[in-house]
């Protein structure tokens, strides 16, 4: 596998706590696959340069949180499999997560994410 088609890592971090180990979607390969084929996401995947997703694919129901250029939370939802979502204008990555994920963090529209590459 080429560099191109590997995902980086690192942590998700919301006011000051690690919310999570994390895997980051940056090139156009990593962006395309997603999550396709996952029967269940043990590790959120953090989307960037996205405003939409779509649920075709994937196996499991998705928390699904959109982020404006600085990584605050401005939409949140969730999408069950084999489902399109509508573009948010003023995302500029997307984090996903499996379904609960988000109530289990507390994350919630304004907070603000970091993503810390290991």
């Amino acid at each position: 596998m080429n560099s191109e088609q590997r995902l980086k890592t690192g942590w998700l971090v919301c006011q000051a706590q690690v919310l999570s180990s994390l895997n980051i979607a940056d090139t156009r390969a990593t962006r395309r696959r997603g999550l396709v084929g996952q029967t269940e996401v043990t590790t959120p995947l953090l989307i960037d340069s996205c405003r939409w997703i779509h649920t075709f694919g994937v196996k499991c129901e998705l928390d699904v949180a959109f982020l404006d250029e600085q990584l605050q939370v401005i939409k949140t939802l969730r999408m069950k499999p084999s489902r399109i979502g509508l573009p948010v204008p003023k995302a500029a990555h997307v984090l996903e997560a499996e379904a609960g994920t988000f109530d289990n963090w507390g994350l919630v529209v304004g907070h603000k994410l970091e993503a810390r590459l290991t």
